[in-house]
């Protein structure tokens, strides 16, 4: 008997987003335009947060964390992606394709886990004002922030060894732009029973658990918002937090999206462009949400600029 944990591919073909010749120039153009977008948006937020001063609080200091989530998140796909176009080749070497899984589904929950700490952070800014500087001290900052850090690396780990576990000899192609692990167990040729279990398991858990902190925060915060008794203190309050329930309205507005298209639709090429959405869409989108809609943001890249200006 063939031993599970043994494959016999050494690469596999990512068949991308379009295999119409005509449409790689377009889509090449495409997403190069996206990933600078969001690769200098994000470096951009993190440099107005590190430059002033006046940002280096908790609020910001997670942003400046998610900032570099999602450059991280981006960049595990879509070079690789670019460079597939550029070459004519879609092949990813099986290696490639387990690290690139690692790395994906890590900055990922990442971005989930970093929205949970915003959350709280914004629940207690909103509900105990006076006790912000003592709770949201920066020894908690540190601890929450390697938290969300362990938390999914074991669970991206343990994604990718469940995967080292299938064998893999016919079928390589993936009906995608990036190996994404549904797709990768569908190929395997081994028993996937114990896969599919540890995989809705712990992804459930993942999305759930944080999602169910990111309401109960909210709903703390709605409840103190409707007892301030001025409209202007209601809007100072809901100000403040924004921004953050924008991209958290995204981040699992995507993803939720996503889910639904792929189990309505039978074609895996019609949930690969849907994925585009939660993969590129939603990081390019946050640094603009964030300098729209928050005045520190706007005036730190203001001075950012300034700087810049001056100096050259």
């Amino acid at each position: 008997m063939e031993s599970e944990n043994q494959t016999c591919v050494s690469e596999f073909i990512l068949l991308g987003v379009s295999e119409d010749v005509l449409l790689q120039p377009l889509l090449f153009g495409l997403f190069l335009s996206m990933y600078l977008v969001t690769f200098i948006g994000n470096l951009l937020i993190i440099l107005a947060i590190i430059m002033d001063s006046h940002l280096h609080t908790p609020m910001y200091f997670f942003l400046s964390n998610l900032s570099l989530a999602d450059i991280c998140f981006i960049s595990t796909t879509i070079p690789k992606m670019l460079l597939n176009i550029q070459t004519q080749s879609k092949v990813i070497t099986y290696a490639g394709c387990i690290t690139q899984l690692y790395f994906f589904m890590l900055f990922g929950d990442l971005d989930n886990f970093l929205l949970t700490v915003m959350a709280y952070d914004r629940f207690v800014a909103i509900c105990h004002p006076l006790h912000y500087t003592i709770i949201m001290n920066p020894r908690l900052c540190g601890l929450l922030l390697l938290a969300s850090w362990i938390m999914t690396a074991l669970h991206s780990l343990l994604q990718s060894l469940m995967v080292l576990r299938l064998s893999f000899c016919e079928e390589l192609e993936i009906p995608h732009f990036f190996c994404e692990l549904n797709q990768l167990i569908h190929l395997a040729r081994s028993d996937t029973f114990l896969n599919d279990l540890v995989m809705y398991f712990a992804i459930g858990l993942v999305a759930i658990v944080p999602l169910t902190g990111i309401l109960f925060s909210y709903s703390k915060i709605v409840t103190s918002i409707f007892r301030i008794s001025s409209a202007g203190g209601k809007y100072k309050a809901f100000s403040t937090c924004g921004s953050h329930l924008s991209v958290v309205s995204l981040f699992y507005g995507t993803g939720l999206g996503v889910y639904l298209s792929s189990a309505a639709a039978q074609n895996s090429r019609a949930s690969a462009i849907a994925s585009v959405m939660y993969t590129v869409v939603t990081p390019m989108l946050n640094p603009f949400i964030y300098s729209l809609k928050n005045k520190d943001i706007k005036q730190a890249l203001k001075k950012l600029f300034s700087q810049e200006t001056f100096s050259t």
